[in-house]
C-alpha cells in the first residue's frame, strides 16, 4: 500500500493528516476530523489507506523521505570532508525552523513505543539512516572507525533535537555542532600524530 501512487483525494487526506498528526499528536487526531478537514469522507480515507494505521504509516514514510531529501541536498551542496559532516547539523537547524514540535519520529515513538505497531520499523529506519549518513560522510572524509564516529555524531544530532524542544535549549543544535566540530578536530590531531599521518 505504501508504494501505490496517491489519487488527488488521497493526497489531500495525507497532507491534512500529516499537519494534524504533527501538530496535535497521532492518537489525538481522529479520522472524522481528518476527513472533514480534507473535504472528503471517512469511506474515501479507508478506501485509500485501509485504516488509520495505514495513514499513519504513509505519513511517517513521507516525512522520512522529505527529511532524507532535505539533508542529502543540503550536504551535497558543500565541499566533501568536515563541511559535509557538520552540514548535517546545519540542515537540521534549517529543518527545525519549520518543525517546532521537534522530531516527528521521536513524537511518534512516544505514542507507539512498547507496542507492536508497524510504525516502529519506520521510526527505527529513519534513525538508522541518519546514523549511516554520518558514517558515510565520515568515511568519505577519511576518518577511521567511521561507523563508531557515525554513532557518536548521530547521538549529538538526536540529543540536539530533544534538548532544543523538550529541553528548552534554543541553542542546542549550535552547541551540538560545536561539540561535533571539536571531536573532528581532536581526531584530526590524532591522525596527524599517528605513524604515517600527515
Amino acid at each position: 500500500m505504501l508504494d501505490k501512487p496517491l489519487t488527488p483525494a488521497a493526497e489531500r487526506i495525507l497532507t491534512v493528516a500529516s499537519e494534524l498528526f504533527y501538530a496535535r499528536g497521532i492518537r489525538a487526531v481522529g479520522v472524522d476530523l481528518i476527513a472533514e478537514e480534507a473535504g472528503t469522507t471517512k469511506k474515501t480515507l479507508y478506501d485509500r489507506f485501509g485504516s488509520k494505521d495505514g495513514l499513519v504509516q504513509r505519513y511517517l514514510t513521507r516525512r522520512y523521505g522529505l527529511w532524507c531529501d532535505h539533508v542529502t541536498q543540503y550536504v551535497e551542496s558543500l565541499e566533501p570532508g568536515d563541511a559535509r559532516i557538520l552540514g548535517v547539523y546545519d540542515a537540521l537547524d534549517v529543518w527545525m525552523r519549520n518543525n517546532h514540535r521537534g522530531c516527528g519520529f521521536v513524537n511518534a515513538f512516544a505514542e507507539f513505543g512498547g507496542t507492536d505497531s508497524p510504525v516502529l520499523e519506520i521510526i527505527e529506519s529513519e534513525k538508522a539512516w541518519t546514523r549511516s549518513l554520518f558514517a558515510r560522510l565520515a568515511t568519505e572524509a577519511g576518518y577511521p572507525d567511521a561507523d563508531d564516529l557515525g554513532t557518536r555524531l548521530s547521538l549529538l544530532h538526536e540529543g540536539a533535537v530533544v534538548m532544543g524542544t523538550a529541553g528548552g535549549r534554543a541553542d542546542a543544535i549550535v552547541v551540538a555542532r560545536g561539540v561535533a566540530s571539536d571531536l573532528l578536530a581532536a581526531l584530526a590531531v590524532v591522525r596527524a600524530g599517528a605513524p604515517g599521518g600527515t
